[in-house]
């Protein structure tokens, strides 16, 4: 045998025996554990993947978290998101209530929708769709009440414009904002007004860097800014004890949804234009959306172009940068979604049993390594009717409980950590 040729064959040979080596090592099962709590991947290759993401995070530049900044001014972070508008019974109503203060949480974040309360024209808070008429508050009376029953903290949210507010109605979308902010800021008055002793937490609107939640047209940072900047005042005229909550920024690397109708933008450049249009007067708390998509509670890896469970870091650095080092990022919507296998899972797809144990560890990880973020709502408790399910949507899988109000694995789950605290 010629010598080149013999030594090829023992670099292959050694290369093969290498090979072979480093993958019995990779699926030892404590390696297998510890590359899922680097890369939050369950499946050997995608954990390899994994590995060489982190690699490359290595060349990036250094986040600046300054953990050390926020002085946090809540008890716990345990909170769930409710659609408590919806259940027709007020004795379903109480049940939610309920059922969410047996499992921990103590945060309720709920919608109180323009459209369902000043609904027929301004300043008209009569509920004429259905006889007999009644107050449109008294839905949200009810809510409130439950929240102090229970000893619940309320995240009221204050978004979704009633049609008579835009000249064109719901031809820009049923979520476009008003063509009057002066409205809006109006309607924030007369709920922040009402509930003044009872609600201290508002969050003006919701996810305003994307479409559908911006209308049928190109989101504007500066347009928001704008009405945030409306909202919040006549909300700290009305209670000077108000916390305002910045709409939650949904996780998106979409580039061109400021100038294309029906797009996205990204939630960082959308976020740096709302500073440079001086929102950081007009919220209190910044919110983000959490969503762990398709890798788990664990994944480290930080790229601003890949979408997973860190992602709130890349927002705090980004609140540094600006100034705001001393106010705090709450998680609006956090969960895996439990699509089955017929159904679309563009949400990412997790089985029942992994649900259940993302959703702890990913309080954990807040509560670990996250001294900034000081509150992350679940989503959700449960929907009042079974609708999303039957028209197979992956947005009835994020449950807690369903429609009936049977608890999912992962409703036993969250209560049990709870428990343990």
């Amino acid at each position: 045998m010629n010598h080149p040729l013999k030594q090829t064959l023992i670099l292959w040979a050694g290369l093969l025996i290498f090979g072979g080596l480093a993958f019995f090592i990779l699926t030892m099962p404590p390696v297998r554990h510890w590359l899922w709590q680097q890369t939050g991947e369950s499946d050997l290759l995608p954990q390899i993947k994994g590995l060489t993401d982190l690699s490359a995070d290595l060349l990036r530049p250094r986040l600046d978290l300054a953990p050390d900044a926020v002085r946090s001014t809540t008890d716990s972070p345990f909170g769930i998101n409710v659609f408590l508008e919806q259940e027709a019974e007020p004795a379903k109503r109480e049940q939610a209530v309920r059922m969410a203060a047996e499992a921990g949480f103590t945060w309720l974040r709920q919608e109180f929708p323009w459209e369902d309360i000043e609904i027929h024209g301004k300043g008209d808070f009569e509920d004429r769709r259905h006889e007999p008429f009644r107050s449109a508050w008294d839905k949200y009376d009810h809510i409130v009440a439950l929240a102090n029953q229970y000893n619940l903290e309320l995240i009221v949210r204050l978004s979704n414009p009633p049609e008579w507010t835009r000249a064109d109605g719901d031809v820009a979308g049923t979520y476009a904002p008003p063509d009057d902010y002066a409205d809006y800021g109006d309607f924030v008055t007369a709920v922040v007004s009402r509930y003044r002793g009872q609600v201290r937490y508002y969050q003006l609107w919701n996810e305003p860097n994307i479409n559908p939640e911006w209308g049928n047209a190109p989101v504007s940072p500066e347009a928001y800014t704008e009405l945030l900047r409306i909202g919040a005042t006549a909300a700290r005229a009305a209670d000077p004890d108000a916390v305002i909550i910045a709409g939650a920024l949904a996780a998106t690397i979409d580039l061109d949804g400021t100038f294309v109708p029906n797009h996205n933008f990204n939630d960082l450049l959308f976020l740096q234009r709302m500073y440079d249009a001086g929102a950081s007067a007009y919220f209190d708390v910044m919110a983000v959306q959490g969503y762990g998509l398709w890798s788990g509670p664990a994944d480290h890896r930080m790229h601003p172009r890949v979408m997973n469970f860190g992602r709130p870091q890349f927002v705090r650095d980004l609140m540094v940068a600006n100034g705001d080092d001393a106010k705090p990022i709450w998680i609006s919507e956090m969960n895996w979604n439990a699509a089955p296998a017929d159904v679309d899972p563009r949400y990412g797809r997790v089985t029942l049993a992994e649900q259940a144990e993302n959703l702890p560890l990913a309080f954990e990880r807040i509560q670990q390594e996250w001294p900034w973020l000081d509150v992350a709502n679940v989503w959700y408790l449960k929907r009042a009717t079974d609708a999303w399910e039957e028209n197979r949507q992956p947005e009835a899988y994020f449950r807690l409980l369903a429609p009936d109000f049977t608890p999912q694995p992962v409703y036993e789950a969250i209560k049990q950590y709870i428990k343990n605290e």
